[in-house]
């Protein structure tokens, strides 16, 4: 064989590689949004106030990389549902009302306190390992299936007040789970 058709067969060969994980994430979108429900909206005016920094936080904004969220039955459980399983820059918002992650280029999230479960930090999130509580998870509920979100903060020592505040949005939130 020459190089050429060796160099050709290698391209086939990626390019079929590359096909099959499209069409396999496609089937994981398909699947999902079959059984998982609809991520709640962000409220009216919120992303405006936030962007615009008129909100009354409970925190300041902390700035940093939004990783991804994933189901709660595998931190690499990655949904594919959107654009949530997606990696952006953002910025966190924590208010009274719940936890608002202003992505750039991407829909933002929004999780309101009475879906709020726990809060932590972890050492990755669907394939992404930061290190040793490198990411703030907060794991929330939407109609009875749960979720985790993680976050990954420019400042480090956001984790030491994000993951109490957060507990603390609602009361019935459990410390160790």
């Amino acid at each position: 064989m020459t190089r050429l058709v060796l160099t050709l067969l290698t391209l086939a060969v990626i390019l079929l590689i590359v096909l099959l994980m499209w069409w396999g994430y496609r089937g994981r979108a398909r699947r999902q949004a079959a059984r998982l429900p609809a991520f709640p909206p962000v409220p009216e005016g919120l992303l405006a106030q936030a962007r615009a920094g008129e909100l009354e936080t409970l925190l300041p904004p902390s700035t940093g990389v939004y990783a991804s969220t994933v189901t709660e039955a595998s931190w690499q459980d990655r949904v594919a549902v959107g654009d949530v399983g997606f990696r952006a820059n953002a910025t966190a918002h924590l208010l009274a009302e719940g936890v608002l992650f202003d992505r750039e280029g991407a829909t933002a999230v929004w999780i309101p306190a009475a879906a709020v479960r726990t809060a932590r930090t972890e050492a990755g999130i669907a394939g992404k390992v930061m290190g040793r509580d490198g990411l703030l998870v907060v794991r929330w509920d939407v109609d009875g299936h749960g979720f985790d979100t993680g976050f990954r903060a420019d400042d480090k020592d956001d984790y030491d007040r994000w993951v109490p505040a957060v507990r603390a949005l609602n009361p019935e939130v459990k410390t160790g789970e």
